[in-house]
């Protein structure tokens, strides 16, 4: 087990850089992200981390950073000529102010390999984001810079459906409910303050794994651009939808994002069980 003090808390800046310390030492941290907990570590931890999980350790990893880096993780260069660098950067900035939300996009070549799916010919990363105003930004700029800069991976703070034998496993949003499920792992926990207080900072948006959005397959379609929603998470299809006509943009949703991710809850006795949202 590690070092870390009983409770570290993700609201106190020395915590959230003594955090950022045992991670480039190579031990991965359980923390607060949005209204949720994920999971982060070093770029070259996937493995490490999906092990903890009970996931196929060659099950590909997401990419987190935080504000100010997140494009660093994309290939602008091989997007579609009908979705421009300027446009993506507006873009994440705009979902990025409001809250948790993911990105899929071309990879950059220094992304490392556990990091990075395919979609048909084009190499792709995706990258996950706490929201602006979470204090995790503390944690993941204090996490970048001890590790000179490469890629956090991220996932999801709980243990796979390969484990624990249901059709999904909802990520924790409750601190109690994660110490319950993976406290006795190798990890450090760097909980919310107070996870009610963390949920209100996001009122659009609910207790489950991020929405994420394909910058890299743009579709026309009545003289509009469309971007791709690739997963319909805690950020409602709907926002989605305002956000992107600001721009001028249109949504697609594909097949795999008709039907939105669905939270866990927890019992009076601490565990846990599918609920629809």
């Amino acid at each position: 087990m590690s070092d870390a003090p009983a409770r570290l808390v993700l609201d106190r800046p020395a915590d959230a850089r003594r955090a950022a310390a045992l991670l480039a030492a190579g031990t991965p941290v359980a923390h607060g992200f949005g209204a949720i907990y994920a999971l982060t570590s070093r770029g070259d931890g996937v493995r490490r981390v999906n092990a903890l999980k009970g996931r196929p350790l060659d099950q590909t990893g997401s990419v987190t950073a935080p504000t100010g880096h997140v494009l660093d993780a994309f290939d602008l260069s091989a997007l579609p000529s009908t979705v421009p660098p300027s446009l993506v950067r507006d873009v994440v900035d705009a979902f990025s102010a409001l809250g948790p939300f993911g990105f899929r996009g071309p990879a950059a070549g220094h992304v490392p390999a556990d990091l990075t799916g395919r979609d048909g010919d084009l190499a792709t990363t995706q990258v996950i984001v706490p929201g602006d105003a979470c204090p995790s930004q503390t944690f993941l700029a204090a996490a970048s810079a001890a590790v000179g800069g490469e890629p956090l991976a991220i996932s999801s703070a709980n243990r796979s459906r390969h484990v624990t034998g249901g059709l999904d496993a909802p990520v924790h949003w409750r601190v109690e409910g994660l110490r319950a499920e993976l406290g006795g792992a190798d990890l450090v926990i760097l909980e919310h303050d107070d996870d009610a207080v963390a949920r209100d900072r996001f009122p659009l948006h609910t207790t489950v794994s991020t929405t994420i959005l394909g910058l890299h397959r743009a579709e026309r379609s009545r003289g509009r651009v469309h971007l791709v929603l690739e997963r319909h998470g805690s950020l409602h299809a709907t926002a989605v939808v305002a956000v992107l006509r600001s721009m001028g943009l249109g949504l697609t949703i594909s097949p795999r994002a008709a039907t939105r991710l669905v939270a866990r809850s927890y019992d009076l006795t601490g565990s846990s069980a599918l609920a629809a949202l």
